[in-house]
């Protein structure tokens, strides 16, 4: 029997694995940390419809067949070529042996702190949306740092995306409605707050994201077009200095609570796995398919294949479509090996 390794128990990581194993492969997923699920698994309700995060990774799980086997907690020490394939190394020791790699190591939230003049980790009242997220699962109230519902909150977005400083010129393609969904939720639970969105363009790509657009502004929304240039704070208040570059106005904007919308990151694994397996590296750090517009699974490299994230930003729906069209372009490999 063919046995497929999958390294990243992401979404994209799982759903393939799914995939293939009622295509009646042996599959090995391996997961660096403690648990699976990435950052879909930590997320509290996605957009366009806000439905529970967790429904999607329960209809993932129901999928997987007794074909595949799980290890979390697992480093990786080498990928070295084999007669039979592919040998992966753990840091345990442990060789596990592959006719096919998926490497679907997916991505990192940008590290806020790097944009030190927007005082993530300084300032007590500035969070990023994936803390945002984090306090809607875990708390279900929004408080400041002394505990009091914040009248007013801002959103700012492309925290490390299309942002030549921080390195990455890309867009990140899911921030802008993640604000959104987040800024409308915020104004759900507490009506009477104020609520600003920063931005430099609105990119809602995607299939009802419009709508939930026009939704934050009948929601009583205020989006301002301008890049947030300094942000200090003062006896508790956030103030936001941003110059709004329709009226070509600078702005002064005290708030209560600052978000930060971080932008998708490779992963530094990622660019280490790669090394191993002579695959390519894009000059935006992620991995290079052999083909972007036909081969998006593919590396060039015999039984090496991708999924997901690890190629650049993808939302959750692209992100499983991509999955599942690995497990098909793997099955036909392994058919033909």
């Amino acid at each position: 029997m063919r046995q497929v390794v999958i390294i990243g128990g992401g979404v994209a990581g799982l759903e393939a694995a799914g995939f293939l194993g009622k295509m009646g492969h042996q599959v090995v997923l391996l997961e660096k940390e403690k648990a699976v699920g990435g950052h879909v698994g930590k997320w509290d309700r996605l957009f366009p419809n806000r439905r529970q995060g967790s429904e999607v990774m329960d209809f993932i799980r129901k999928k997987m067949d007794e074909k595949v086997s799980i290890i979390t907690e697992a480093g990786i020490k080498s990928i070295d070529t084999s007669p039979d394939g592919y040998a992966v190394v753990l840091t345990n020791g442990e060789a596990i042996r592959a006719d096919a790699i998926l490497l679907a190591t997916g991505f990192e939230l940008f590290d806020a702190r790097k944009k030190e003049e927007y005082g993530y980790g300084i300032y007590d009242n500035v969070i990023t949306s994936a803390d945002l997220e984090r306090i809607f699962r875990e708390e279900g109230k929004i408080t400041t740092a002394d505990g009091q519902a914040p009248q007013k909150v801002a959103f700012v977005h492309c925290v490390g995306s299309r942002d030549e400083k921080a390195g990455n010129v890309y867009c990140s393609k899911v921030c802008c409605v993640t604000g959104v969904k987040q800024a409308i939720e915020v104004k759900e639970m507490m009506p009477a707050a104020k609520v600003y969105s920063f931005y430099m363009d609105i990119r809602m790509f995607d299939r009802h994201f419009e709508e939930l657009y026009i939704e934050a502004q009948q929601q009583g929304i205020t989006f301002i077009r301008g890049r947030l240039s300094e942000v200090y704070e003062d006896q508790g208040k956030v103030q936001c200095k941003v110059e709004d570059t329709l009226t070509g106005k600078p702005m002064k904007v005290t708030v209560d609570l600052l978000v930060l919308l971080v932008g998708f990151m490779p992963s530094p694994e990622t660019k280490r796995l790669a090394g191993m397996l002579k695959i390519n590296i894009g000059s935006d750090g992620f991995v290079l398919p052999i083909d972007g517009h036909i081969s998006q699974n593919e590396t060039g490299v015999p039984g090496i294949f991708l999924a997901g994230a690890v190629t650049g930003p993808k939302c959750i729906a692209t992100t499983l479509s991509d999955a599942r069209s690995a497990a098909l372009q793997i099955d036909q490999y392994l058919k033909t090996k």
